[in-house]
């Protein structure tokens, strides 16, 4: 056998939830998906790398290719 009460008492948890769900709906604006910015062109030479320095030895020069 049901309880009355019991059934009330759920019925008010699902009706505030409910309702409070539908309360905080669009609380900080309106909701959609920003638009992707524009893409920016891309500059010329700035995106390739420098080639690295070879190391220098212990003397302060830098050190030669062996062949």
């Amino acid at each position: 056998m049901l309880c009355w009460a019991r059934t009330l008492f759920i019925l008010v948890v699902v009706a505030l939830g409910a309702l409070s769900m539908l309360n905080a709906c669009g609380q900080r604006g309106d909701l959609y998906l920003p638009e992707p910015p524009p893409p920016t062109p891309a500059s010329r030479g700035e995106d390739i790398p420098g080639i690295p320095a070879p190391p220098a030895d212990a003397g302060g020069h830098a050190a030669q290719p062996s062949s």
